[in-house]
């Protein structure tokens, strides 16, 4: 009886196993889209369930009061709430995790609509036990259609807004989520509408 009982557990473990790998594979085949002939990942913003692949952090969790989300609209996402200055508050963010990039990747390039406002690229990756959060900053036209590309060499490595020095320069293996974030020490509306964000060579 023992012996039966331990073997249908063991069983059971095992289809567990294959229930999550499967669900692994769908998700990886889902979630992403790769460039025709370059192997290059491709975030699509404009696919319909995009934007539950993200992850809101406001600064509530310092005792501030700004919303942001990131929803979807007229065939794109968007990133988007309003920013309050009270309470030491001031940003909003966004994240996702990503696959693994290949070694030769060095730079992302993100397709937008803008507001005006100026905005943060961010790189978050863990190495050997360390969590380290890289930014790239950059500005917005006012309803305009801008693609802008960004050095993966150029991210700056940061610790709660404030720059850290001597920290590994970002490349892309290394790289396990990425995000955006809003804290231009303005309050109000933003609205940030994406439609591709795309890694490669």
């Amino acid at each position: 009886m023992d012996k039966s009982l331990s073997i249908n557990t063991r069983f059971r473990m095992f289809a567990n196993v294959l229930k999550h790998i499967w669900i692994m594979l769908v998700v990886s085949t889902v979630n992403y889209s790769y460039a025709f002939g370059s192997g290059a990942l491709m975030i699509d913003f404009t696919k319909q369930d995009e934007h539950l692949n993200w992850d809101a952090t406001n600064d509530n969790v310092m005792g501030g009061i700004s919303s942001g989300t990131m929803t979807y609209s007229n065939g794109r996402s968007l990133f988007s709430g309003v920013i309050y200055l009270e309470n030491n508050g001031g940003f909003s963010s966004v994240n996702r995790p990503i696959q693994t990039l290949e070694a030769d990747i060095t730079h992302a390039e993100l397709e937008f609509i803008g507001d005006g406002r100026t905005y943060q690229l961010r790189a978050t990756t863990w190495k050997d036990g360390v969590r380290i959060n890289y930014k790239h900053n950059f500005a917005t036209q006012q309803g305009e259609r801008q693609v802008v590309s960004f050095s993966l060499n150029e991210f700056q490595a940061v610790f709660r807004g404030r720059l850290i020095n001597g920290a590994p320069e970002l490349i892309a293996p290394d790289i396990q989520q990425i995000g955006l974030l809003i804290a231009d020490n303005k309050s109000g509306e933003f609205k940030l509408e994406l439609l591709q964000l795309r890694f490669r060579p």
